[in-house]
């Protein structure tokens, strides 16, 4: 089924509520429901990856961290989930890790509740919690020690059972932090007592709790907290997730183990799912659906990551609600890519306690197999409890005064034929001077993931075209004072904080302005990793699709659309008229050349020269990334003394052993 339309209906909502739950700590929607909302987005995307575009939300993990926290910059991404609402959806998630492990015969599972919460990472050194945080973005987040510290089940300090494993000296778990269901109801009863607004939903109390400035309110609120996984770890003497869970349970922390199965068939994995969806209601917490991971850590390793979801997890959502409701009208919107996307306005319906008044209709192709009309009854569709889309037509209620609707042969915005391109199902405008497309280009560039220019709205913007002040983002910099006083309601304090915020975007990090760029595919996450291996612009506008793909989290469609944005001339002269503005771009502080660049690394035993965290801090200065267990992927095992079954592992797999000295003459070379 075609999800043109409904992609682009679910980015301009999460927006929305992004700013609504971060911004304003005021959702319209439930956190469960904007949870599905996203997960939902993603999948759509990856069913269609030639329509993702790099302002989409699902090319960043989370959200920014707010400045009211410090940052705390994760040792290794905490990524999201695919998502799965069928259960071909899960037999096509179990073929495609057959298929990338090359192997034919049943790969075991876990299957897990997913909670309905905030995602935080706890980082104990030494046996003693030293800091937790938020999962942000995904590579940095919001610092909440203190609070973490006020949830009575969250330990201080790692605990060692009678004849357990001793905790390691470096452990990072990753859990959800959430509030029970009656918890909750007291929790918003004595809030309308005392006049404050209700939290949404459960999840949104926990975020609002855990994100108080004062940790004193935090103590008061009744937080839990339940672990799921681990980031970095200085040791791990366990081979799959079940055993990790066990071994972390032993140390002290909280696991849902009652709830977590393993499951040696997917015929197992898709009953469990289905039974855990049916005893939801008995859970105290909510749970959203079911988590499903390859169990053995050596084959999670193997297959790795996407640039922003495990290739060896999946969540399994779900049933969405449904409801009845008009369609009034159908409105076509125009994408920063050209895309032309048919938005059914409807007459307001209650969906999972959200008044929802617009749904996806994806593509023309779509419509006519639907044969939905304006003015039909329709059944309404919220996946994942969020964004609706129009499943089908209620046929029978129709009164003979609905409307066949036909996608508009001209663009609605600048009036060119519409092109369809062989191979994609969405229709385009073709002309990249079209206001809605270098408008939509524009609030990409400007935004506070890309250049951050602070006050250039889209009324700003959308005046500033008219008048013919920008034609391009270059044009932004060369903008003056007398130029923004021509706006309407534009005055000069307004105006001079604007240029200042202008000149102020000048400088920029590398990385930032890759993704300012716009280039197809690639967002904030892929920008990072680009900025860090190659360092500067000039270095990736030459890379090879081959080189592109050698990095790990680049693959196939992603090179391929960065290959072609700088063979395409007028791209480098836009890079060209920008750097020449004065942008002055902060390079990633990684040398380039450094041999450990790209480079994955496992460390066993102990080292005389320095410390484990500190091997692993300068693994990942250097351009290198940290594994936790030796699997195909891994290039170098680097052994200590008293090494643990790794060596074993990496000597029958035939990874290259590097001992303390070697590595450190490694990391040498990349200061010659």
């Amino acid at each position: 089924m075609d999800k043109v339309s409904e992609i682009e209906k679910l980015r301009e909502e999460i927006r929305y509520h992004n700013h609504r739950y971060y911004s304003l700590d005021n959702p319209e929607i439930s956190d469960a429901a904007y949870d599905r909302l996203f997960k939902r987005l993603l999948d759509l995307e990856q069913q269609h990856p030639e329509l993702t575009t790099p302002e989409s939300p699902t090319e960043k993990v989370g959200a920014r961290p707010q400045e009211t926290f410090s940052e705390v910059k994760h040792r290794l991404p905490m990524l999201s989930l695919e998502n799965s609402f069928s259960d071909q959806d899960v037999r096509d998630f179990d073929a495609r890790v057959r298929r990338f492990l090359g192997n034919d015969s049943p790969v075991g599972y876990t299957v897990e509740p997913k909670m309905d919460g905030l995602a935080v990472e706890l980082v104990y050194e030494n046996g003693a919690l030293t800091v937790a945080s938020t999962r942000g973005d995904g590579l940095t987040g919001e610092n909440v020690t203190r609070n973490i510290k006020t949830i009575l089940t969250v330990p201080l300090t790692l605990t060692q059972k009678k004849n357990a494993l001793p905790p390691p000296d470096l452990l990072e778990v990753r859990g959800e932090v959430y509030m029970d269901l009656e918890a909750f109801e007291k929790l918003n009863h004595e809030r309308v007592r005392r006049d404050l607004p209700p939290f949404a939903n459960p999840r949104n109390a926990a975020a609002g709790s855990l994100r108080q400035l004062d940790p004193k309110i935090t103590a008061r609120r009744p937080l839990n907290m339940f672990c799921y996984g681990i980031g970095m770890i200085s040791e791990l003497s366990c081979d799959t997730h079940h055993e990790l869970m066990t071994l972390l349970q032993q140390w002290g922390l909280r696991v849902n183990r009652p709830y977590i199965r393993i499951c040696n068939t997917l015929t197992e994995v898709i009953d469990y799912c289905r039974h855990l969806e049916e005893i939801r209601a008995q859970f105290f917490f909510e749970i959203d659906g079911a988590v499903i991971k390859v169990n053995r850590l050596d084959l999670q390793a193997r297959l790795g990551q996407k640039s922003r979801s495990p290739r060896w997890s999946m969540a399994f959502k779900f049933k969405p609600t449904q409801e009845t409701t008009t369609i009034i009208r159908i409105d076509v919107q125009v994408g920063r890519t050209g895309a032309l996307t048919p938005v059914a306005h409807l007459k307001p319906v209650e969906l999972s306690g959200v008044i929802v008044r617009r749904a996806t209709l994806h593509n023309q192709e779509e419509i006519d197999k639907k044969d939905i009309r304006e003015g039909d009854l329709v059944i309404v569709q919220r996946a994942g409890d969020v964004i609706p889309e129009v499943v089908k037509a209620i046929k029978s209620k129709r009164t003979g005064r609905e409307q066949r609707f036909v996608m508009p042969s001209r663009c609605p915005v600048c009036g060119s034929g519409v092109v369809k391109r062989e191979g994609e199902v969405v229709v385009r405008c073709p002309n990249p001077n079209c206001p809605a497309q270098v408008r939509e280009s524009f609030k990409h560039f400007v935004s506070k993931s890309a250049m951050n220019i602070d006050g250039l709205g889209d009324k700003i913007i959308a005046q500033l075209m008219r008048k013919g002040l920008i034609g391009e983002e270059a044009d932004l910099y060369g903008l003056g004072l007398d130029d923004l006083l021509k706006l309407d309601k534009i005055k000069e304090k307004s105006a001079t904080n604007l240029l200042r915020a202008i000149e102020n975007s000048k400088k920029t990090t590398l990385a930032r302005f890759i993704y300012a760029l716009g280039i197809r595919h690639v967002g904030e996450y892929v920008a990072a990793i680009l900025a860090d291996h190659f360092g500067d612009i000039a270095r990736l506008g030459k890379a090879t699709e081959e080189e592109l793909i050698a990095i790990d989290g680049i693959g196939p469609q992603i090179a391929e659309s960065i290959n072609a944005y700088f063979e395409d001339h007028h791209n480098r002269d836009h890079i060209k008229r920008l750097i020449q503005t004065g942008i002055e771009l902060e390079a990633p502080s990684l040398p380039p050349a450094s041999p450990a660049a790209g480079k994955t690394f496992v460390i066993t035993g102990t080292f005389s020269s320095m410390k484990r965290s500190e091997a692993k801090e300068v693994i990942t200065r250097n351009g290198g990334r940290m594994a936790s267990s030796v699997g195909g992927n891994t290039d170098y095992l680097i052994v200590g003394e008293s090494p643990g079954s790794k060596l074993r592992k990496a000597k029958d797999l035939g990874v290259p052993i590097l001992s303390e000295d070697e590595f450190l003459r490694l990391l040498a070379e990349a200061h010659e």
